[in-house]
């Protein structure tokens, strides 16, 4: 095996809960370290959310999050969303990094790169700790509330 570069931390961000009809995202940036994840490509990640997540329903609590990561080469926009109580589904997209806004479906569905696992991770123990295993019961909000921020 070949690893072109050593592994560099990179600023995971947390930037806003986006309300998209009955939907609550997590809006966090992914980028090179020393910047931050280009205003339109979290803006074409969160508007493209809005088109491929399901209609809210018992089965779907209607929360979720996205990721903008504006990588060195290419741009990604995913979306996440809990389902089925502990199930999370997802759409990857990728847009070359001259048009960060042209995003495109991914027919491979990798679950993501080691930075973007980062915030998987973090939102996965959200969930268990605020819905899954919340000893008051499920709390969507306090959920929300749960923000990552870290270079990792």
């Amino acid at each position: 095996m070949i690893v072109a570069a050593p592994y560099e931390p990179r600023p995971l961000r947390f930037l806003r809960l986006a309300t998209l009809g009955d939907w609550r995202l997590k809006v966090y940036g992914i980028s090179l370290a020393g910047r931050a994840a280009r205003p339109e490509l979290v803006e074409a990640t969160v508007e493209l959310a809005g088109q491929v997540v399901p209609p809210p329903s018992e089965a779907v609590p209607g929360v979720g999050f996205v990721i903008a990561h504006d990588a060195a080469g290419v741009c990604f926009g995913l979306v996440y969303w809990w389902q089925s109580e502990n199930e999370l589904h997802q759409r990857s997209h990728m847009a070359p990094h001259d048009d960060p806004t042209a995003l495109e479906r991914l027919p491979d569905q990798a679950a993501g790169c080691v930075w973007e696992l980062g915030i998987i991770d973090f939102e996965r123990r959200a969930w268990m700790e605020d819905v899954l295993a919340n000893p008051a019961g499920p709390d969507l909000e306090r959920y929300l509330r749960r923000r990552l921020d870290a270079d990792v």
